[in-house]
């Protein structure tokens, strides 16, 4: 059964950091491209950052640039994505999504495994 299974959304004041988690099972991990999503309340949902198979390639949102890490590690099946510097405005669930391919996108749709997500909520 393939599953994505996130991790680490909390409470935090803004200025903070967090570090999330997303678990992978099922699946050939180095096959996929691992993204990172976010969903407001009332808002589409929006790419965050993503990494080629093995991290050597990663991609950010403008709003998160300088801000956010994505990183993984393949011997544990995991993606992680650093969030430092937080802000209300990164207040969101936060899902991991895999896409079977080798170039990194920030669409949704070209992902076709999607997690549960984990809540971040970010306090002023």
């Amino acid at each position: 059964q393939v599953q994505l299974v996130e991790s680490g959304g909390v409470l935090v004041q803004a200025g903070g950091s967090l570090r999330l988690s997303c678990a992978a099972s099922g699946l050939t991990f180095t096959n996929y491209v691992m993204g990172w999503f976010r969903q407001a309340p009332g808002k589409e949902r929006e790419f965050v950052a993503g990494t080629s198979w093995n991290g050597d390639i990663t991609y950010y949102a403008d709003s998160v640039k300088g801000r956010f890490t994505i990183s993984r590690d393949n011997a544990k099946n995991t993606v992680y994505l650093r969030m430092n510097s937080l802000k209300p405005e990164d207040t969101a669930v936060y899902y991991c999504a895999a896409d079977e391919s080798w170039l990194v996108t920030a669409i949704p749709s070209n992902y076709n495994i999607w997690g549960q997500g984990t809540q971040v909520t970010v306090s002023s």
